[in-house]
């Protein structure tokens, strides 16, 4: 088995199209999944029933964490014993919170983990989060009535990097980024502690000396954030490690809560941070003039703004020349935000590291004239209909540039 690669967390996926009678429990009181005869070569031929234990997960793009299900998963014959007639399997699930949420049209994949545990992920029609897995799981053929299974996951589209992190962490799955060979240099520089945010991500790019924005701005972006990433969870599992080694007082239930949350919340917090300092350095390399976060009208503060706040401010300076920079790690819903900033600019930018965003949310940011910019390494997850939309890093560079510094 490779290293590297989904196979690292799956023996294999299925995927489908929930059908009404799976959804819809005024139709059929059934409780289990529909065309199931390519499940065994996921699940195998079990001569008595088999149960798994699972997780459902549904997913959506107005939500920012997931709902999730603890939920035994029963994969039997149901002619078991009657010798005179072919084997008929069936997945039966509980009914629980998350079954109840799907709909006609959503997507299904059930990944089998190398637990022997079963992931049941339930996305809704037409969100990112689907596209996202119909990419992640390299999913195609969605109009065939039954599943779809994958057992190979070792080819290059399988292979995980930093794109396929984002993706996998949204459902669960927590990727290992650790490398313990940086772990000395980052104590000689930090101590046993997190940095603030900006010390950190000049620490990553000062980690790749041979890196240059001034050369290729796309490459260095992508570069300094993977760096940026893996010194990150290197130190983060350090600091982690000894404080789950001190436990906490009394079983303390709410301290480790809390402990939780704030990890999560500093990894959320931090990409953030990251993204905005290593595009900081890109525009400085680029010799591009801007102000980063300063105030335009009431209370909004553009993440960027190009050549600068003093020129937008400025009574009769042409808003064609100016540029607004709206930067999110990932958008979802979350890009509207930027639609009453830099008001004297009607096309805004926004720049994002969210992969396979849904046809639907592309069509919705024409409509309000939100161009995307997205690292180029990143555009091979979104159709071809919408990389001809897309913009690059280096391009909307260019662009800015031309309309003046």
């Amino acid at each position: 088995m490779k290293n590297g690669y989904l196979s690292d967390y799956f023996d294999g996926v299925a995927s489908k199209t929930l059908t009404v009678v799976e959804t819809d429990i005024t139709r059929s009181n059934q409780r289990e999944f529909n065309g199931v005869s390519d499940l065994k070569k996921l699940l195998g031929t079990p001569t008595t029933k088999q149960e798994y234990l699972a997780k459902f997960i549904y997913l959506t793009d107005y939500e920012d964490d997931p709902l999730t299900e603890d939920v035994v998963l029963s994969w039997y014959d149901s002619r078991a014993g009657q010798t005179k007639r072919s084997a008929e399997f069936r997945l039966y699930y509980q009914a629980n919170e998350v079954s109840s949420r799907a709909s006609d049209g959503d997507l299904l994949v059930i990944a089998k983990t190398k637990q022997s545990t079963l992931l049941a992920i339930i996305a809704e029609q037409g969100t990112t989060i689907a596209t996202q897995l119909q990419w992640l799981f390299s999913i195609s053929n969605l109009d065939h009535p039954g599943f779809s299974v994958r057992e190979e996951l070792e080819t290059d589209q399988d292979r995980i990097g930093f794109v396929t992190n984002l993706i996998l962490e949204a459902i669960g799955i927590e990727v290992d980024r650790n490398e313990p060979s940086h772990l000395d240099k980052i104590v000689a520089k930090f101590g046993y502690k997190f940095p603030t945010t900006r010390e950190f991500s000049k620490f990553a790019r000062d980690s790749l000396p041979d890196i240059s924005a001034a050369d290729s701005p796309d490459q260095a972006l992508f570069a300094w954030l993977e760096r940026e990433e893996i010194l990150f969870r290197t130190l983060e599992r350090h600091i982690l490690g000894e404080r789950l080694a001190e436990g906490f007082s009394g079983n303390d239930v709410d301290a480790f809560i809390s402990f939780s949350l704030s990890v999560q919340n500093r990894r959320k917090s931090r990409i953030g941070y990251a993204l905005e300092h290593h595009l900081e350095q890109v525009f400085i390399d680029q010799k591009l003039k801007y102000s980063r976060g300063a105030k335009t009208e009431g209370n909004a503060k553009p993440d960027f703004l190009f050549p600068g706040v003093d020129k937008y401010l400025e009574e009769n300076s042409d808003p064609r020349k100016l540029t607004m920079l709206g930067v999110k790690s990932s958008c979802k819903e979350r890009w509207r935000q930027i639609l009453p900033e830099a008001a004297r600019i009607k096309n805004k930018h926004l720049f994002t590291l969210e992969p396979s965003i849904s046809v639907n949310q592309t069509d919705q940011m024409k409509e309000h004239r939100v161009s995307l910019v997205i690292p180029q390494k990143i555009h091979k997850t979104f159709a071809p209909d919408q990389q001809e939309w897309l913009i690059n890093l280096e391009n909307f560079i260019s662009e800015t540039r031309s309309r003046g510094q």
